[in-house]
């Protein structure tokens, strides 16, 4: 997964250590940077880059909307990890943001990555900019990231469901998962079959992940996670070894994993990169 990573992520974090952050005041900057530049797989990012090549297109014009995605990414985990949320004080191996920063300064430094983020994709010329723009927007508003963490919060400790739980997962992961694919076929040009067959892509790649993530909460390694383990299981948390128990959980992931991959044959070798990611991801070990 590394391996496949590397080359993508490097150019996202030039660009995003490059980002002046214009206007914010020096307190709310360093808040934004601890947490945009803390690390991690840059996931969302790369896939926007990776898609966009997909489509047959240079990905050097999407470099803004992956940047955006990360920005967004890192904004909903500064939320999530705060008391009110999942209280964690711990992530990416590091003191959480409102642990380093304050709560109120925390909030804040979430409220202006995910508004920045809008700001750098409205300011791209890219002719199809603006629809990938509401591709972005639908995954992280109140019908796709939002609707999955207010689930997830509100029915924290009821009765595990398997149609709650998929509803959370599409949600709270799977749609943020999702965007990157279409925004960057967007914008390289897909088709609109390649664009509805990257969405299928994106939501099975999404649950698959999740579904991993839920087992690693369960058998991961806590030095190669970054983060405490064990949450989920103990807080009542809705998930899918939950509802399932592990072994299904685990046969559950490879299902997910082989449609996405299924998903993506209209591509053929213009999708090998991402076939060698997906499978990595459900291998991964953090």
């Amino acid at each position: 997964m590394k391996d496949v990573l590397t080359p993508y992520k490097r150019r996202l974090e030039t660009y995003l250590s490059a980002l002046p952050l214009t206007g914010a005041p020096e307190k709310l900057r360093s808040a934004m940077r601890y947490s945009l530049l803390s690390g991690g797989k840059r996931l969302r990012g790369c896939l926007t880059l990776m898609s966009c090549e997909m489509a047959g297109s240079d990905s050097e014009a999407a470099l803004p909307f992956a940047a955006a995605l990360e920005m967004i990414h890192a904004y909903s985990l500064i939320h999530d990890d705060l008391p009110a949320m999942d209280n964690d004080t711990l992530r990416r191996g590091k003191p959480t943001n409102h642990v380093v920063y304050g709560e109120a300064m925390a909030i804040l430094a979430g409220d202006g990555l995910l508004t920045h983020a809008f700001e750098l994709i409205a300011s791209s010329p890219h002719p199809r900019a603006f629809r990938a723009f509401g591709e972005i927007a639908r995954a992280a508003g109140v019908g796709g990231m939002l609707a999955g963490q207010t689930l997830d919060v509100t029915l924290e400790g009821t009765q595990p469901e398997l149609e709650t739980v998929q509803a959370i997962h599409r949600g709270k992961t799977a749609a943020l998962l999702t965007a990157p694919v279409t925004a960057g076929l967007i914008l390289g040009g897909a088709s609109e079959a390649e664009i509805e067959a990257g969405r299928a892509f994106g939501c099975h790649l999404g649950m698959a992940f999740q579904i991993v993530d839920d087992l690693l909460d369960l058998e991961g390694d806590p030095a190669l996670m970054g983060k405490t383990l064990g949450k989920d299981q103990a807080e009542g948390k809705l998930t899918w070894p939950a509802c399932v128990g592990v072994p299904q959980a685990k046969k559950d992931a490879e299902a997910h994993t082989r449609a996405a991959l299924d998903a993506l044959s209209c591509f053929g070798e213009r999708a090998a990169s991402i076939r060698e990611l997906t499978c990595a991801m459900l291998r991964r070990a953090q």
